[in-house]
């Protein structure tokens, strides 16, 4: 029987941004009296990262549609990121109310918090990753004594190669020795270390694979064969749960951007791209290439469903590697929001774990 390798760090698929960029806007929350108060507007600290990955996240920001979903009623302030641990302390001490992140950090966070920090309240993107080799490889057992990047020791990708590998009888250690090597190292320099002959594959989420085929790599492995149906969660959106007990008005119209995000980035493609594209370049000084962000996007599925299920999968997948701990996940998700959205605009519903 087919076993499923662990889904992904949302955090690692970032464009080596380099520090936290923070972006300032103001929306508004119509009707939400709780939300507002009589002092003043109610602030949403909401974090994402500048990447594909996270793209309704980008395109809710850029094209205005969270500013416009919450009102004038909630000054909208947004922060960016490199990496999920940097999220998930920004959520710790206060200073981010809700962030897209990847599975992997939400994990952690809630196991950190003993399951009282943060709670998932949508889905936003599947798939998008990928074990990218030089042409010349062409079987698993011809990885044997190769070299395989992936982002960082214990990150999602990383549990997902390492467990594939088991899965096929090779070994690996945490040192980097055994039958292959792994070899942890930012995305920014996969494609120079694979170009440069320092490492023969990477396992890697976009717009990295469409980097490393272009640069005379092939797909090996499409991470979405893997999974039941080809989903698996590589982004979904989660809240402090301080702040969806303080103002649960403001998350379900958080929420309701999500929803409007997704339908967006699902219907007019180009239009998405291209915003994702120009958000970047505000961000980074360096707009994406649009044909990469072309080539990416069929590997990509912009979904509010969380995808739950492979999350717990991932979960245990790292725990066969012994990269963590067994967590209890009972409570992490609230969905009662996007469902009740999903509901009013006659869209399906999605399971509560």
């Amino acid at each position: 029987m087919r076993r499923l390798p662990f889904r992904r760090l949302a955090s690692l698929a970032t464009l080596a941004v380099v520090g936290v960029a923070t972006l300032g806007t103001t929306a508004a929350c119509g009707d939400s009296d709780d939300a507002a108060g009589k002092s003043g507007p109610v602030t949403l600290r909401l974090g994402y990262f500048p990447n594909i990955t996270h793209a309704p996240a980008v395109v809710g920001v850029e094209k205005g549609i969270f500013a416009e979903k919450l009102g004038s009623d909630v000054k909208l302030e947004t922060k960016t990121f490199n990496a999920g641990p940097a999220a998930i302390e920004a959520v710790f001490s206060g200073a981010l109310d809700a962030t897209y992140i990847g599975p992997n950090p939400t994990v952690n966070a809630f196991s950190k918090s003993k399951g009282e920090a943060v709670r998932v309240v949508s889905g936003a993107a599947s798939g998008g990753v990928a074990l990218v080799v030089k042409p010349e490889i062409t079987t698993v057992e011809q990885l044997r004594g190769k070299k395989i990047a992936t982002p960082q020791l214990g990150n999602t990708q990383d549990v997902a190669l390492r467990y594939w590998l088991k899965e096929k009888g090779l070994k690996t250690t945490k040192e980097g020795g055994g039958d292959v090597k792994v070899v942890p190292q930012e995305n920014a320099q996969t494609v120079e270390t694979f170009t440069s002959g320092a490492i023969d594959g990477a396992w890697v989420p976009e717009p990295f694979v469409s980097r490393l085929v272009n640069a005379g790599g092939k797909v090996l492995v499409d991470e979405r064969d893997l999974w039941p149906d080809k989903k698996f969660v590589i982004t979904n959106l989660i809240v402090s749960t301080k702040f969806l007990k303080a103002h649960p008005d403001v998350v379900k119209k958080l929420v309701e951007g999500q929803v409007a995000a997704n339908e967006f980035v699902n219907t007019k493609p180009d239009e998405a791209q291209q915003a994702i594209s120009d958000h970047i370049g505000k961000i980074t000084g360096k707009p994406l290439d649009i044909k990469l962000i072309k080539q990416a996007w069929p590997t990509l599925e912009f979904t509010n469903d969380p995808i739950a299920s492979s999350l717990k999968t991932g979960l245990d997948h790292a725990v066969a590697v012994e990269l963590t701990q067994p967590v209890d996940l009972n409570g992490l998700y609230d969905l009662k929001f996007l469902n009740e959205v999903l509901k009013a605009e006659g869209k399906p519903e999605v399971s509560q774990p």
